[in-house]
């Protein structure tokens, strides 16, 4: 009332003082000052309206759909979090029915990708569900004023919130973890030193010159030879005979010169480095080979693709958990959930099997072979000793011996020369996701859910090194003095075999890492993630090289062709693509000063199977790309 009554004093006053405009200008300001109450009260009970988040998100789907192919993949990662958002807000405000409503007409946009978090968000149907186990710590720590407890919490721990459901104990492996903060973590660690080349004398440099010093050897015998017919012939035939050994010369580079240029100019260039580890001998027989196929490989590039040989398998009915093809495509191995291990030659697939009958009623014992047919037809060798599903397997680099992890926590070794179990490695706690051998054989490493990764040799039971915080996925770098290990926290470590010490930290993916390669000159490492993304690394600087997008779902596998040129992904998409990364690196190492690449790798195919998710994938030293995965029929 008192502000009426100043109101109209005031304007009395100005009638009587004869200010018009002043008068009016105060009657246009109480017009205005009305309107806008009148308009926050209607905003105020849209406000309430929980109509509101599914019209808003309606909208802003439609218009991200429509957009330009362009831009249309980097809008649609905006929905997702506007999702949880959205219904988070629904809940905290009460409208419990509409929240759920909201959470089922759009679930199906996020399925995919996001199946795992909208299980837990599904739970999700009262305010009180939003409360963190995080927030009752620390009104339990305040209100018992225990400040030292509190204190620690605050400086050195660092907590992950997240909606949904509280863990279980069966769960702590997931989720804790002494790495500190990522990112300054990462910084700390990135700046150790890295030896990424290649291994002194090794193998293939030595058969390379060994190629190199007969096709000289060669060539001098020929122009020779040529001489000696030239000295017989007038001048003009000396003329013509000179120019058919520049013939000759380019007909021997033809055959061996591609790939010996290739290899230089790839592999040969990076720098050389002393192994860590006592490395095997090498058999004579084994050299005789990679020279032989050495001399026959091909040379890859974007304009020459390699030939791909898919095996599939068939019958699994879901048993069939992983697979591995021996360097040179010959055997391929499936690992089962019934804790089997099959082994299938390549040279008698179709051939009827000498021992098609089961050796005795009781069965084999542990490690032993039996031979199986399929109406003659097919045949494969059954290794039995493990005791729960197998999750890896992997042949030595030569094919002698076969490796095998399984949820009882073990890996075994095979023979498959003897076809029997030889050692059976104990140590880890918990399944053993993954195992592989070094590229020279003898020694091997394994990743499981303990969140370790471990270095073992074939003729010690117990690990040479223990490398802790991380699980899922394991490979080797080329010169055997690192691994690296990718897992669920979704990054990718690299690891020191002699110190056991993590001297990369690789940050970039937004899921589970599920796939490792690393390319033949060392310098580069390519990872897989559950979203489909590949993105490609230099071990040097430890920074990201460039991203490839083309998968649309899980990418199990990764592999580069024998020169670097290419990398070659298998997905659970169905198909397999092949990616020019010679660009790219050739890019970088001219202007090593530009932080990142703005230029993502080029697709230079994919090969889409009928309904074959692509378990793995294998260059062999002659640049045949072997992949393998099981016949899904519900794709």
């Amino acid at each position: 009332m008192e502000d009426e009554e100043m109101e109209k004093k005031v304007q009395q006053y100005l009638q009587r003082r004869g200010f018009r405009l002043t008068e009016l200008a105060l009657q246009e300001e109480r017009n205005r000052l009305s309107t806008s109450s009148v308009s926050d009260v209607a905003l105020a009970r849209s406000e309430n309206d929980p109509a509101r988040y599914s019209d808003g998100y309606s909208k802003l789907r439609t218009w991200a759909y429509s957009s330009l192919d362009q831009y249309k993949h980097e809008l649609l990662r905006v929905l997702y979090p506007v999702f949880i958002h959205c219904f988070m807000d629904l809940v905290a405000e009460g409208h419990t029915q509409e929240a759920r409503s909201f959470f089922h007409t759009f679930r199906e946009d996020h399925e995919l990708m996001h199946s795992r978090d909208l299980q837990k968000l599904e739970g999700i149907l009262s305010p009180s569900h939003l409360e963190y186990s995080y927030e009752l710590l620390l009104q339990y720590l305040q209100k018992t004023q225990a400040l030292v407890v509190l204190g620690i919490i605050n400086e050195r721990i660092t907590f992950e919130v997240s909606a949904g459901q509280p863990s279980l104990i069966s769960d702590d492996t997931d989720v804790v973890a002494l790495v500190g903060t990522s990112k300054d973590l990462a910084k700390q660690i990135n700046q150790k030193e890295v030896h990424w080349g290649l291994l002194e004398d090794s193998v293939e440099e030595r058969m390379e010159k060994a190629l190199l010093e007969s096709e000289k050897t060669e060539a001098e015998i020929k122009d020779a030879e040529a001489e000696d017919n030239n000295k017989k012939k007038s001048e003009g035939g000396k003329q013509g005979g000179s120019v058919k050994k520049v013939k000759k010369d380019k007909v021997v580079g033809g055959a061996t010169g591609k790939t010996n240029k290739s290899e230089t100019s790839m592999v040969s260039v990076a720098p050389r480095v002393k192994p860590e580890l006592t490395l095997p001998v090498m058999p004579i027989e084994v050299e005789q080979s990679i020279l032989e196929d050495l001399r026959n490989r091909a040379q890859l590039n974007s304009l020459a693709l390699p030939s791909v040989s898919f095996y599939t398998f068939l019958n699994t009915h879901n048993g069939l958990n992983c697979s591995s093809i021996s360097h040179d495509g010959s055997l391929v191995v499936g690992g089962f959930s019934d804790s089997s291990v099959k082994v299938w030659d390549m040279s008698k697939i179709g051939q009827p099997s000498k021992t098609s009958s089961p050796q005795g009623e009781n069965g084999p014992s542990q490690g032993e072979r039996i031979s199986a047919s399929d109406d003659g037809k097919k045949s494969y060798t059954l290794f039995q000793g493990h005791s729960g599903p197998v999750y890896s397997a992997a042949f030595s680099p030569f094919g002698d011996y076969l490796l095998s992890s399984s949820s009882d926590s073990t890996i075994r070794l095979w023979s498959t020369k003897l076809n029997a179990n030889l050692v059976c490695y104990k140590g880890h706690n918990y399944p053993v996701w993954d195992v592989q051998f070094s590229p020279v054989g003898h020694y091997f490493a394994s990743a499981s859910h303990d969140r370790t990764a471990r270095i073992w040799s074939m003729d010690k039971i117990q690990p040479l090194r223990i490398m802790a915080g991380h699980l899922s996925d394991v490979d080797w770098h080329v010169n055997c003095n690192y691994i690296a290990t990718g897992s669920s926290d979704k990054t990718v470590r690299l690891w020191d075999v002699q110190t056991g010490e993590c001297i990369r930290m690789f940050i970039g993916h937004r899921s589970m890492v599920l796939s490792l390669a690393m390319s033949p000159d060392g310098r580069y490492m390519a990872s897989g993630d559950e979203d489909g993304t590949i993105m490609m690394w230099d071990l040097s600087s430890g920074r990201c090289v460039s991203p490839l997008v083309g998968h649309n779902s899980c990418v199990w596998s990764l592999a580069y062709s024998c020169e670097g040129a290419l990398l070659a992904s298998g997905s659970a998409d169905c198909t397999v693509k092949l990616w020019d990364v010679a660009s790219s690196t050739k890019a970088l190492k001219t202007d090593d000063s530009k932080v990142g690449s703005t230029n993502r790798l080029r697709m230079l195919k994919a090969l889409p199977t009928k309904s074959t998710p692509v378990y793995t994938l294998r260059f062999s030293r002659r640049n045949l790309l072997f992949a393998a995965g099981a016949l899904s029929l519900g794709s």
